[in-house]
């Protein structure tokens, strides 16, 4: 300190400092606004900016009248050094803060956009948050004066130590990334493991994936687990898909009306019906001549995969009700069962004493009953 305090001196400090926190307040309001009119257009990349910016913006306001009051006062070069330093680091966490809120939102933007990849991966940016905390705190450091270099060497060493001990839930990082990277399952997608789990995917993050199946209920599965294993995805190459319907009519019927008829009511059921492909082409294949029946199959065409079990409700009512205003009959299965009675074949004469035959019921009769 190079000289006293005086009165004059608190109260430069403290005037400075006062209009630092109203220009944080002032600076707060004028952001609010600015979010208000982000939310109102299409780009949502706007809105991280300004949601990360009415974080920085204030407190950047209210560190630089923090640093206007100390350089009012007559302070020693070390500790006004020591001052200045630490404001700086505050700013630099405060600008790593939001500017790892930035960037998060910008990928989880971004990767909401593309196609194929929806919002909810939510790897992706926890990796890029820790990413960005970490540059932000190693230069926080070495602004104060802490030689990080030791730092990086410790934690060279012991993030050794640390990743043998987490072998499975690195695997699983590593493997959701994997997945995500690959484009082979995407949140959002209908999938199908060989074990019986299947559902669509609701998120894919640093250790497990989340698949929501049809009776809304959630299935946790590590990322390991689901790069190893056979899947079967019902979202790739594309969400639009076709099902099969087994049908079989009587070998009275005129199959050439039936396929007709049956290709009616297909096309009216995908022009009608929610979740059908109106431009989807109907098909009939007759396969089997079964027992009591002509079987065919009926190819139908789906959006996407849920969407099969009303396309075939309605289908099924609508060709059942057809069938019988057009005289075709569904037969159920039959069977003829034909009765022959052989005639007894006489068997040689046992000793008088012991027990005959009785060819009629199958068993020895014995004759003194």
């Amino acid at each position: 300190m190079t000289r006293d305090l005086v009165l004059h001196d608190w109260v430069v400090a403290g005037i400075a400092l006062a209009s630092g926190c109203v220009a944080g307040l002032v600076l707060r309001a004028l952001m609010r606004w600015l979010g208000k009119h982000a939310g109102r257009t299409k780009w949502s990349g706007d809105d991280v900016i300004v949601d990360a910016l009415r974080t920085v913006v204030p407190w950047a306001a209210v560190v630089a009248g923090a640093a206007v009051a100390a350089s009012a006062l007559p302070l020693t070069a070390r500790i006004g050094g020591l001052v200045d330093r630490s404001l700086t680091a505050v700013i630099i966490v405060i600008a790593t803060l939001s500017a790892a809120r930035v960037i998060a939102g910008l990928v989880q933007s971004v990767a909401a956009s593309r196609t194929g990849v929806a919002a909810s991966a939510t790897i992706f940016v926890n990796i890029t948050r820790v990413v960005v905390l970490s540059m932000g705190v190693l230069v926080a450091l070495e602004t104060l004066g802490v030689s990080i270099a030791p730092l990086v060497t410790a934690l060279g060493v012991g993030g050794l130590a640390v990743a043998l001990a987490l072998q499975d839930t690195l695997a699983n990082l590593f493997a959701g990334v994997h997945i995500l990277a690959s484009k082979t399952v995407q949140p959002g997608d209908y999938i199908r493991l060989t074990s019986g789990e299947e559902g669509y995917v609701v998120d894919i993050n640093w250790r497990n994936s989340v698949v929501r199946n049809l009776s809304n209920n959630l299935v946790i599965i590590p990322n390991g687990r689901l790069a190893r294993t056979n899947m079967t995805n019902y979202s790739q190459p594309e969400q639009k898909l076709s099902i099969l319907v087994q049908v079989g009519v009587g070998y009275d019927s005129d199959l050439e009306h039936v396929e007709k008829v049956t290709l009616d009511v297909v096309d009216s059921v995908m022009a009608d019906i929610s979740g059908g492909v109106p431009d989807h082409e109907g098909a009939v294949r007759f396969h089997t001549f079964a027992d009591s029946r002509i079987n065919f199959t009926v190819i139908l065409g789906v959006g996407e995969f849920s969407d099969q079990y009303r396309i075939k409700h309605e289908f099924i009512k609508r060709l059942h009700q057809r069938y019988r205003v057009e005289g075709i009959s569904i037969p159920a299965p039959t069977r003829t069962v034909a009765l022959q009675q052989d005639g007894v074949r006489a068997l040689p004469s046992l000793p008088p004493a012991g027990p005959e035959w009785d060819a009629s019921a199958g068993v020895l009769a014995d004759p003194r009953r």
